[in-house]
């Protein structure tokens, strides 16, 4: 009997020998259930979701701050201009997600400024290099959410979003194929792009 033949047929035995004691408990085999849809395990933004919600806006605070690294350390703000900031998300799906806004509070995406517009899209740009400098990703997100019934959180202070991406991370297939997050030190993350925002 050949190795193959052999790993066969010692294969057929446990299966009989499952199967026997499987009827002997009167239980049946079932075969697996289809995959569901499963969830999204991000357990660090567990603090927001219980936290109380103060009617504050943390871009308003973030633009209004005392300019030393301390404070920015603090906020995880990395830029701070005459039209526009860039900020760290506290409670991100992915590590290195920054949130670019104007320093004004507003949600009119159509009443910025030529200035404010401006400061969003260059440090959108600015953005998505450093991330790929700091995180090596192999792909981004870029955008916004204008609006309650787009998903905002914010609502009232418009702010692009600027993400890095991996094959299998926290997009669609997270939720579908069970794919983990990576976690990262937000402080840690801070130290490295901080200098590059300057």
């Amino acid at each position: 009997m050949s190795y193959i033949e052999n790993f066969q047929e010692r294969q057929r035995r446990i299966f009989g020998q499952l199967t026997s004691n499987m009827i002997k408990r009167k239980t049946a085999i079932r075969k697996p259930a289809p995959p569901g849809r499963r969830a999204f395990i991000a357990p660090w933004r567990l603090s927001y979701i219980l936290s109380p919600k103060d009617q504050s806006c943390f871009f308003c605070e973030a633009a209004c701050a005392r300019n030393d690294e301390t404070t920015f350390k603090k906020l995880l703000l990395l830029h701070r201009g005459p039209f526009g900031m860039v900020i760290m998300n506290r409670y991100p799906y992915t590590g290195g997600h920054l949130l670019i806004a104007p320093l004004r509070h507003t949600a009119n995406l159509p009443a910025l400024t030529t200035e404010e517009s401006s400061y969003l899209w260059e440090f959108s740009r600015k953005s998505v290099d450093i991330i790929a400098k700091t995180m090596q990703a192999q792909g981004y997100n870029l955008g916004m959410n204008l609006g309650r019934a787009a998903g905002t959180g914010v609502e009232q202070h418009l702010h692009m979003h600027a993400l890095p991406r991996w094959h299998g991370d926290t997009n669609f297939m997270h939720i579908v194929a069970d794919t983990s997050t990576i976690p990262v030190c937000l402080e840690e993350l801070w130290n490295r792009m901080r200098p590059l925002f300057q």
